[in-house]
């Protein structure tokens, strides 16, 4: 059977589509362009009311542009609208976040007496082969540690779908990077929906979790995704000292206004924040702190978004994420009172914006001149019949556009940082190619 595997939204839900293609692949089947697959496997978002639509547009495209294949829809939009999305033509599977764990089995189960399926199922399984990464993120692998939240932020829904917080073992976990690192993925990515939260229900931590990786892989980069800042204990940067940790981390924020954090529920506030920061930044030089904003949550005064603004130029961020607040029926902040307009919305997050990129550029201008490491990816733009162009990230995650006559794709190589992108974007640099033969040649690679 041919699959196609597509996700929205968070880093998560890119997790959860390689272990599926894992279990694919294992199962005898193929991974699949959507235009040639038997099975369209659709794992949605529903973090924004917006997400929540695109999720519904996608399930519709996938559909229209392949009106014979069969359709399964999981993720949190069909989790939260299960019969809203069942009722979306061409759909004929939807399954729970509660099940996701068990979602190819229920695939075949459901599926079961398909003719037209049955003639593409594998008689036997396959061994275990190649990794299921995907064209665009062959160069890193996103680990799933665990899913859920004991929290209750009041704007969030994600909360509601993903349900209570479930951790992987760590030898589960050793084990998979351990198996990335076999086929030369030279980077993971530890995420879920409450990273700082791993191993609540295990009687474990995320640090201890980081000491066994460090200790029992040989991976050469880990970074997170998205951590609560108030789940890292006071000796956490002490682990940077172990140069495989990249110096980065992305805490959202979410409001630099006491008040508003507290009507957030968030369990943060200014001084906790700015001494976590000042912890990163002294434990490790360079660290790249990124941030998430909501604009406009309800109540949100003049005075409250100043007292924002003042706090998000205090610390510094080397990127935000902004979001527009999403009204999420099902969550507190839903019934709040004084909700904000769009034009006001619009116009602060307009001037956050500008304020985000003059930081950003700020800060990989302090970065021109000296040399660093760069993980290059594997998509390649074509400048001329000789020379190619590629983009890497920094060990702070900085993007960084690079030029070569050969295939870099996939090696981490130093590289002179040289500028910034004429939109003031990227970092630009040169690369030091190894004297060595590079490992494909570039005949190979396919262009974007």
């Amino acid at each position: 059977m041919r699959v196609f595997l597509k996700s929205l939204g968070c880093r998560l839900n890119e997790a959860e589509l390689q272990l599926w293609g894992q279990q694919f692949l294992d199962a005898g089947h193929q991974l699949s362009a959507m235009e040639n697959a038997d099975l369209l496997v659709l794992n949605s978002c529903a973090v924004t009311g917006e997400a929540a639509r695109k999720s519904r547009q996608l399930i519709r495209r996938l559909h229209r542009e392949n009106p014979t294949a069969r359709l399964v829809v999981t993720g949190c939009y069909a989790s939260l609208n299960e019969s809203e999305a069942a009722a979306i033509l061409g759909v004929d599977l939807v399954v729970d976040n509660s099940e996701k764990e068990q979602l190819v089995e229920k695939i075949n189960e459901h599926f079961q007496h398909d003719e037209q399926l049955l003639q593409t199922m594998p008689a036997f399984a396959t061994e275990p082969g190649e990794s299921a990464l995907f064209i665009r993120n062959r160069d890193r692998a996103f680990i799933k540690i665990q899913d859920g939240c004991r929290y209750r932020c009041s704007y969030c829904i994600v909360t509601v779908a993903r349900g209570d917080e479930r951790s992987r073992t760590i030898n589960d976990i050793i084990t998979e990077i351990n198996n990335y690192s076999l086929q030369k993925i030279y980077e993971v990515v530890l995420t879920g929906v409450h990273v700082g939260g791993y191993g609540s229900d295990l009687d474990v931590s995320l640090m201890q979790l980081v000491k066994a990786i460090l200790a029992d892989t040989d991976i050469k980069r880990i970074r997170f995704a998205s951590v609560e800042p108030w789940d890292l204990p006071d000796t956490f940067f002490q682990l940077f000292e172990n140069k495989r940790l990249m110096p980065h981390m992305h805490l959202p924020l979410q409001s630099g206004s006491d008040m508003v954090l507290k009507r957030m529920s968030r369990r943060c506030n200014q001084d906790s924040f700015r001494q976590l920061v000042n912890d990163s930044r002294k434990a490790v030089s360079g660290f790249n702190i990124t941030t998430d904003i909501i604009v406009g949550f309800p109540g949100e005064t003049e005075y409250e978004w100043q007292q924002s603004l003042d706090f998000i130029n205090e610390i510094g961020f080397g990127h935000i994420h902004i979001f527009s607040y999403s009204h999420r029926e099902g969550t507190r902040a839903a019934k709040l009172p004084d909700q904000i307009s769009p034009t006001i919305k619009k116009l602060r997050s307009k001037e956050l914006s500008n304020i985000a990129k003059t930081m950003k550029q700020q800060y990989m201008a302090e970065m021109v001149g000296t040399e660093i490491d760069i993980l290059c990816e594997s998509g390649i733009e074509t400048l001329t019949d000789k020379r190619f162009q590629f983009s890497g990230y920094t060990a702070n995650y900085h993007r960084v556009i690079v030029q070569a006559t050969r295939d870099i794709s996939g090696l981490i190589l130093p590289t002179k940082l040289k500028g910034l992108t004429d939109d003031g974007r990227y970092l630009t640099g040169d690369v030091v190619l190894p004297s060595s033969p590079l490992k494909v040649p570039l005949i190979s690679v396919k262009q974007l």
